[in-house]
């Protein structure tokens, strides 16, 4: 079922699965995804949980930012309307990608109100980028920032003629996709337009401004206190958290590699990736 809440003054979408006795389990999508990404996930979980899944600003079928607010902020702050519109006193949350990184800030701000984080291959930047970046200091990568901002480019949204061609550019990014994958994806990205098929993300929304990440992560981490999976592709372009140290900030963790994965273990081994959820929640 889809719904809708207002946070900030945008409306902003969630994809509901109805079951609204069980347990919240809250998923939450990685940048220039979408809700319903999660289908296969919730349709294994709805008998167990209430599921639900939002549309971050500016993704899927939430409303984009008219100003191009896309910071780590105001994601949160859509977060805990959410949880104020949904009504729990406690959520199990699971996020992908950048959608961890909100996950985490969440349980971190608000440790009494999560009963379980799963952490799917969203550990943040590596900690030699953010070693990279002490050196050059905030000016260099400001005024890239402001140069993308500023590009006409960088705001036109990009059109396919055919559903099929944005299907194939889909397939392209990620090659362990079945094709009934690749289409649910893509069928569930797009929106039609008179010139053809556009992403229903906001070009913006990949377009990091240097405060977003002034903080590590793991600065996050080191305040959470529910039990949190870690889990990652372990052919992912993420580095194992517990060889780099990162994993030592989460007191009460569990954390698995899903052999040949990527980015998107939840895709790209499902059986191995549920079993895991499953056996954590």
């Amino acid at each position: 079922m889809s719904r809708t809440y207002v946070s900030q003054g945008l409306t902003l979408h969630y994809a509901d699965w109805g079951n609204d006795g069980a347990p919240p389990l809250i998923l939450v999508h990685g940048n220039r995804d979408h809700a319903r990404s999660w289908d296969w996930i919730a349709g294994t979980l709805r008998d167990r949980w209430h599921v639900v899944a939002p549309d971050l600003r500016g993704h899927g079928d939430s409303a984009w930012s008219p100003e191009g607010a896309y910071l780590n902020p105001y994601h949160l702050l859509d977060f805990v309307e959410l949880m104020d519109t949904l009504g729990h006193d406690k959520v199990t949350v699971v996020g992908h990608s950048f959608g961890a990184g909100v996950a985490s800030r969440y349980a971190a701000i608000f440790p009494d109100r999560i009963a379980k984080l799963a952490i799917v291959d969203g550990f943040g930047p590596e900690l030699q980028i953010y070693a990279g970046w002490a050196k050059t200091g905030p000016v260099p990568r400001t005024l890239e920032w402001v140069k993308q901002r500023c590009d006409p480019r960088n705001d036109t949204p990009r059109r396919f003629t055919t559903i099929d061609e944005a299907i194939a550019r889909i397939a392209a990014g990620n090659s362990r996709l079945s094709e009934a994958q690749a289409r649910h994806l893509t069928e569930h990205g797009v929106r039609r337009h008179a010139d053809g098929y556009g992403w229903k993300f906001d070009p913006r929304v990949s377009m990091f401004a240097p405060e977003d990440f002034s903080f590590e992560l793991t600065a996050y981490w080191r305040e959470i206190t529910a039990p949190t999976l870690l889990c990652y592709g372990a052919e992912s372009w993420s580095t194992d958290p517990e060889k780099d140290g990162r994993a030592a900030n989460l007191r009460n963790r569990r954390t698995i590699a899903i052999e040949n994965a990527g980015h998107w273990p939840h895709h790209d081994q499902f059986d191995a990736f549920i079993r895991v959820l499953q056996d954590f929640l």
